[in-house]
Order: C-alpha cells, then sequence, then structure tokens
C-alpha cells in the first residue's frame, strides 16, 4: 500500500481500524522544534470518536505514544514514531462482511486487490480511523506552522446542502437511519509568496494529494473554483495592487496560488465529504460465494455525518503539504530561513 507522503518530511502512516495500534513515523523533522503535548492532544480531540450524538459512539481516548524522536517534548532529529492503540472494536460486527461487501466502501476493490487477504474489519486500512494519526502529523506540522506565522483553520459551509442551519440536516438523517455528506472550507493565512512548483509539485497539486488521503473526500476546488467556468477572463482575473508596499490582489478568486505557486494571498479551498456509507437502512449487494444479489443490513457504530470530526483532518492534509514545500522552497533559498 501507499501510505506515505513528502519529500522533506516523509510521513508514514501504518495500522488497521481494529489492530493493536494505529500511528505514523515523521522522517526529517528538524532536531530541536517544541511540540505542546497538551495542544496536540486539543486539536485530536476535535477528531476522536464518541464525543457527541453525531459521532460514532466508538470509544477511543485517541491520545498518542511516542515511542522515538522526541526528549523532553522537542524533536531530536530521530524519526518521530507514534502510535494510538485501539480499545474499542468490534470485530464480530463485521464477520458477515467477508462475503457480502457494503455499498460504498472499498470492500470490494481491496477485496480484488488484495485477493481476499485485506482486513475488512472496521474497513481495515481503508477506515477513517487512519485519519487519527494523519492528524498527528498534521498537528505537529501546524505547531510549527503557527510558530512561523502561518495558521491554517476550517469552517463547515454547509451539510446536505443546508448552509444556515447544517446540523438540521444529520438530525434527519438520524430519524430515517440514513446519513449525510458536505463541503469544508479551509484557509491558510501567512504563507509567503513563492512556496509551490509548476507542474506536478504545485501547491494546489500537493494540498489535494495531502487532502484525498481522507477517504471521504470526493472533491476539491480552489479558490473560486467550477463557479471560475461561468465567469469571463475580466471577471475572474484578481488585479494587483499595492498595500503597505506589499503586492496584492483586489480579489481572490485564484486562491492565494497562481501556476501552482503561492501568490502571498490567503489559500483557500473547499473540500467535498460524501455521505457515510455505513448505514442502517437495507441495501443491495451480493454474494461473492453464491454470486447473486443479496440484501445487507450494515451493524456496528457509524457517524450519520463524517463532516463535523473531518475538519481537523483537512487542516492536518494542508499542514503537512504546506510544511513539506515550504522546506523545499527554504532549501533551495527562495524564501527565508526563518521558515524553516
Amino acid at each position: 500500500m501507499s501510505s506515505t507522503f513528502g519529500k522533506n518530511i516523509r510521513i508514514s502512516i501504518f495500522g488497521q481500524s481494529h489492530s493493536e495500534a494505529i500511528g505514523v513515523t515523521m522522517d526529517g523533522l528538524p532536531a530541536g522544534i517544541k511540540i505542546d503535548q497538551a495542544k496536540l492532544q486539543q486539536f485530536l480531540e476535535r477528531r476522536a470518536p464518541g464525543k457527541n450524538k453525531y459521532a460514532t459512539q466508538r470509544k477511543e481516548a485517541d491520545k498518542p505514544e511516542f515511542l522515538s524522536g522526541l526528549v523532553d517534548d522537542r524533536t531530536c532529529g530521530a524519526p518521530l514514531t507514534a502510535i494510538i492503540r485501539n480499545k474499542d472494536q468490534r470485530s464480530k460486527d463485521y464477520d458477515h462482511l467477508k462475503d457480502c461487501p457494503r455499498p460504498g466502501h472499498a470492500d470490494y476493490t481491496a477485496h480484488v486487490k488484495y485477493k481476499g487477504f485485506e482486513d475488512l474489519r472496521g474497513g481495515g486500512h481503508f477506515s477513517g480511523r487512519l485519519t487519527a494519526p494523519l492528524c498527528i502529523a498534521g498537528g505537529i506540522c501546524k505547531q510549527i506552522l503557527e510558530q512561523r506565522g502561518i495558521h491554517i483553520q476550517s469552517e463547515i459551509v454547509s451539510i446536505g446542502g443546508n448552509e444556515e442551519h447544517p446540523y438540521d440536516e444529520i438530525e434527519k438523517a438520524m430519524k430515517t437511519l440514513d446519513s449525510v455528506g458536505g463541503i469544508i472550507e479551509c484557509t491558510a493565512t501567512g504563507i509567503p509568496v513563492g512556496i509551490g512548483e509548476p507542474m506536478f509539485d504545485g501547491l494546489e497539486n500537493k494540498i489535494a494529494q495531502a487532502v484525498f488521503a481522507i477517504p471521504a473526500v470526493k472533491g476539491i476546488e480552489f479558490g473560486s473554483g467550477f463557479e471560475m467556468a461561468k465567469m469571463q477572463g475580466s471577471e475572474s482575473n484578481d488585479c494587483f495592487t499595492y498595500i503597505e508596499d506589499q503586492v496584492k490582489t483586489t480579489t481572490n478568486n485564484h486562491g492565494g496560488i497562481l501556476g501552482g505557486i503561492s501568490s502571498g494571498m490567503p489559500v483557500s479551498f473547499r473540500v467535498a465529504i460524501k455521505p457515510t456509507p455505513s448505514i442502517s437502512k437495507m441495501q443491495q449487494s451480493i454474494s461473492y460465494e453464491r454470486k447473486e444479489e443479496q440484501e445487507l443490513t450494515i451493524k456496528g457504530r457509524h457517524d450519520p455525518c463524517i463532516v463535523p470530526r473531518a475538519l481537523p483532518c483537512v487542516e492536518s492534509a494542508a499542514a503537512i503539504a504546506v510544511y513539506d514545500l515550504l522546506l523545499s522552497a527554504t532549501a533551495k533559498g527562495e524564501i527565508r530561513e526563518e521558515y524553516l
């Protein structure tokens, strides 16, 4: 499986939803960086399950154990490895799925690719549970970026198309044993001009690649995104101006990225999150053994909506991508060394 990301900081995520533990290794972090453990835990708790009625009631503390890479809460130059032990699995809930793949999940594709040896309990390595170690790495990168004046935050734009009262849609879905998706907007401020490369290593490319590590993500747009397809050039172009002797644009349809490179304006993007595929309604699937259609009712504990818990995941993906490209630009002398 390809569960690694980055060129300067190399992040590897490991484990399965119901394995003994899940975790992450970060190689390439500069030595001497102070990690605020309390702040990191607060960040992880935004993603953790069982915190409110809108989340799965699986009870996990999501408290990371650092096995290497830290001495007195400072990076020491060695690869940093952290794990989160799984405590509240109900693996028997998934026994019947060995012969019957869940609609909307990776059960079928994993079954074919890994020839029946995949771990399907809780979704295995394809589970949203693996966003917990993603948030460990992302939370650390966020702290590093914040020390350098770069801040990343996200918010819910809509759930089920409802912008005014998004949580009402979750309530409706819960009552009908269904699920619902939504849209998240993420903004990064303070990114200096010159981060990113043309073509394949653009800032948009790398953020998108990292964001799609979140299992529920089905779409992403930067700036005005698809709305720009309806505009004329005179409308979509962001005119340049000087503000306090700094080059800025009067609008930000480009979402802070031009030619794959940061422009100095806020980097903004929106992410489409699909409805949780595990729903309690009866669905049609198949039996591998009998080679025929079969009705399926999914058991277990599942989120009626992933959107609220996905906020820190989106921030994490963005932070990892931005910091990795920031290190590239710094190494090349394209920006000042204090951004290290």
